[in-house]
């Protein structure tokens, strides 16, 4: 019980990001921004092409929650 307490603690804290974090957010978007143009460029306008965005996006903020609570 103590241990999700803890986690809880993390996930719902602000952490300001120190200068290695940023550079981490940085090539992170960086990354999924190349991945979302190859997307644009070869998927048919379509739901499934908005949803393979919108799980990019997701993805990026699944990442930085990682980065900024430092894998808890």
């Amino acid at each position: 019980m103590d241990d999700i307490i803890e986690k809880i603690e993390v996930w719902f804290t602000y952490h300001k990001p120190d200068e290695e974090q940023i550079e981490q957010y940085n090539r992170l978007r960086d990354a999924a921004k190349v991945f979302a143009l190859a997307i644009a460029d070869n998927a048919p306008n379509c739901a499934d092409r908005t949803a393979a965005f919108r799980k990019v996006r997701e993805a990026v903020m699944e990442a930085n929650a990682a980065i900024a609570c430092r894998g808890v």
